[in-house]
């Protein structure tokens, strides 16, 4: 008898880091694909961008200060900080190369037949030039701050993710320039508040001039008796993760407060900069960084390549450009009955953005206005720029209801913008609670608590996304209402916990993290695997952002072993292994990038028979398990049930367009067309087009 095989093996478990790399480049493949309009096509090469920004402010930032703490422990495929370090150097220096190729080869070109060059100050005409300069001596020289850097002037702090420019200047002497010995180092930031894109006279067709080239073209105004020798765009980005021992903060919201205000001290982890730099340029630069050549990123055009998506806004050609997809109104929350009467008659479950956000604003507006209901309690973690929802708040408790809302001051990158909304709800006589020690609370939860006749009701919203009306427009994300009462207690003492102190309860319907959540999770994939030991038909499907946690990964494993399908969708980043003998041969992975940002997380267990359908905030990491108060609410409605395994699980096995496989070796190839030729994302576009053309009647029968 052959020996079990050992599942902690680190043979069976992918690069946390790599595999997050490779959902980039999946991303950077779509800039390629001649098929979608041009402005999409820069759209996915701008997002491959902002997605290594953060990359590197978070991971690989992580990565150096274990490796400078002499960290040891290695990761479940056995890796070591200073070895994940090498190899995200070898892949993202490559994959920013094939970025750069693609803009020089593909975007600049396709650009340019269509009548818009971007350019980099060479090659103007004579009417251009005069034109920047005095467009330089007007509108930018007067907000320029040159900066010389010396004995007697330190080094700048240069900003996370701000452009600059570093020049080399030699010094005039009577009639001659001083030389390499005499070369003096200046930089000038540029600034945030212009346009990236200056737009030129020009006779015919469009082009625009970056702005660091503008300043990089007038630059000797800024250093009278001096020559510019060298005036290269270069670009820092930083640890931008917040360092607070929350065992040890005696006020959480004034810790992160003063955290914030020095977060752009925060280490140097990358620098970017014009291929055109010299070594003397690149060397200066990397000694005032503190960073080595493996940090360098020489890039062959335009800095900051996102920036480059304002195209899109400055030309209104459709024929450029993805047709707008308008979200439509589900058929419930049509017609003039009120929305809380709806959800109390049967819960309604929404698939964004096909379907709209509206009525989750909508049901938080009715509870502010509604007299009788007595409380209103929510969780937010990101809400964006759109007020709609914090102003539902504030009107419902300066009504006189109790409102309660905890705001998450821990989500990274929304820190600042979450305090603000707190202490706004705050000055309207919301009680908030700027999170919890030790925990990141990332549920998406909303409770209403109403008087009616025959008591006291309860009404709950839960969410895949964030309470985030922007996001929702491009974020596939499920949204279910329900008036169901053992929902609602379970959401009650949810709350209860989260604002007093309160042991966790006996869950009723909800698996809450980090209670109970990874157990319950554990079971459910057990109970499929017993199932099929006895021979009965087990299936697991699954959709979700990150597959990471080793202990759901060995329960897959062995799931699969013992005769148990499983399909997976996970957008990014998938530690498992698909497809390895004798382990996971039952399991096929997939990945889908499309116009929409993939972000639900739908979870079911059995044939659709029997199936067990859950929806929730968490992806399978185990962060989401331990470190995060989050959510996972079973879809109770058979109709409802069937819907989310059809339009969000089978649809997204199906998918044979926008679809990517992952095989054992941890590579993703796109799904073959076989068939025919199924778009996920468009055929829920189409779906939900013809709901809204479906007369009323037959739409609520």
């Amino acid at each position: 008898m052959d020996d079990p095989i050992d599942l902690t093996s680190p043979t069976l478990y992918i690069n946390r880091e790599l595999s997050w790399l490779a959902f980039d480049e999946r991303v950077l493949e779509e800039a390629q694909h001649v098929d979608l309009p041009l402005f999409e096509r820069l759209k996915f090469l701008g997002i491959f961008s902002t997605n290594l920004d953060e990359f590197f402010m978070v991971r690989v930032a992580g990565l150096k200060q274990q490796l400078a703490g002499g960290v040891t422990e290695v990761t479940p495929d056995g890796a070591l900080p200073g070895q994940q370090l090498a190899a995200i150097s070898v892949r993202v220096h490559d994959l920013v190369a094939r970025q750069y190729a693609i803009w020089r080869e593909e975007m600049a070109p396709s650009l340019a037949e269509q009548g818009i060059r971007v350019l980099d100050g060479t090659g103007l005409t004579k009417e251009q030039a005069a034109f920047c300069a005095a467009h330089f001596r007007t509108q930018v020289f007067p907000a320029l701050t040159p900066l010389a850097v010396d004995p007697g002037h330190p080094v700048p702090q240069f900003k996370n993710e701000s452009l600059n420019l570093g020049l080399l200047l030699a010094e005039q002497r009577g009639r001659r320039w001083a030389r390499s010995q005499q070369q003096s180092f200046a930089v000038v930031q540029v600034p945030r508040v212009f346009p990236r894109l200056l737009e030129l006279p020009q006779n015919g067709g469009r082009s625009f001039v970056q702005l660091e080239s503008l300043i990089a073209l007038n630059a000797g105004e800024l250093f009278p008796g001096y020559k510019v020798l060298e005036a290269v765009p270069f670009r820092v980005t930083r640890n931008w993760d917040l360092s607070i021992d929350e065992e040890e903060s005696e006020d959480l919201l004034s810790t992160i407060q003063a955290e914030l205000l020095h977060r752009d001290r925060g280490a140097a982890v990358r620098l970017e900069v014009d291929a055109a730099a010299s070594d003397t340029m690149t060397g200066l630069l990397l000694q005032a960084l503190h960073l080595e050549e493996a940090d360098v990123y020489r890039l062959d055009g335009p800095l900051q390549i996102d920036d480059l998506g304002e195209l899109g806004k400055l030309d209104a050609r459709p024929s450029l450009r993805q047709e707008t997809i308008t979200p439509v109104v589900a058929a419930p929350f049509r017609g003039s009955r009120s929305i809380l009467e709806v959800i109390r008659e049967r819960d309604v479950l929404l698939h964004h953005p096909y379907e709209s956000f509206e009525p989750v604003s909508r049901f938080l507006n009715a509870a502010a206005e509604d007299p009788d209901v007595l409380a209103i309690k929510q969780t937010l973690y990101r809400t964006g720029d759109e007020q709609l929802i914090v102003r539902a708040l504030n009107r419902a408790a300066q009504s006189g209801k109790q409102v309660a809302a905890l705001v998450e001051i821990k989500a990274r990158f929304d820190e600042e913008q979450n305090i603000a909304w707190g202490r706004q709800m705050e000055d309207s006589g919301v009680h908030v609670i700027y999170g919890l020690v030790g925990l990141k609370t990332h549920c998406k939860v909303a409770l209403v608590v109403r008087r009616e006749s025959g008591g006291i009701r309860r009404y709950v919203h839960l969410g895949t996304g964030n309470y985030n009306p922007t996001t929702a427009r491009f974020y596939t994300d499920l949204s279910l209402f329900t008036a169901d009462p053992e929902i609602a207690d379970d959401a009650s003492a949810l709350f209860n916990l989260l604002t007093g102190y309160s042991s966790a309860p006996h869950w009723r319907r909800l698996a809450v993290a980090p209670f109970n959540l990874v157990e319950t999770l554990l079971g459910l994939i057990e109970q499929e695997a017993e199932h099929a030991r006895r021979g009965e038909p087990a299936r697991i499907r699954a959709k979700m952002n990150s597959l990471v946690d080793p202990g759901i990964i060995r329960a897959l494993y062995a799931a699969s072993q013992a005769g148990v399908e499983i399909d997976l969708i996970v957008r990014g980043i998938c530690c498992l292994r698909p497809g390895v003998p004798g382990v996971s041969e039952r399991i096929r992975v997939r990945s889908i990038v499309d116009h929409f940002l993939e972000h639900s997380r739908v979870f079911a267990f059995g044939p659709d028979e029997r199936a067990q359908v859950f929806m929730s905030s968490a992806d399978w990491m185990p962060r989401n398990f331990y470190r995060r108060v989050e959510t996972m609410v079973p879809i109770l409605d058979p109709a409802l049930r069937q819907r989310a395994i059809d339009d969000v699980l089978t649809l997204a096995i199906e998918d044979n367009l926008k679809a990517h496989a992952l095989d054992a070796d941890g590579r993703y190839s796109r799904v073959a067309q076989t068939g025919e030729p199924l778009r996920s994302q468009m055929r829920l576009v189409e779906r939900a087009r013809r709901a809204a053309e479906t007369p009323l009647a037959r739409r609520q029968a």
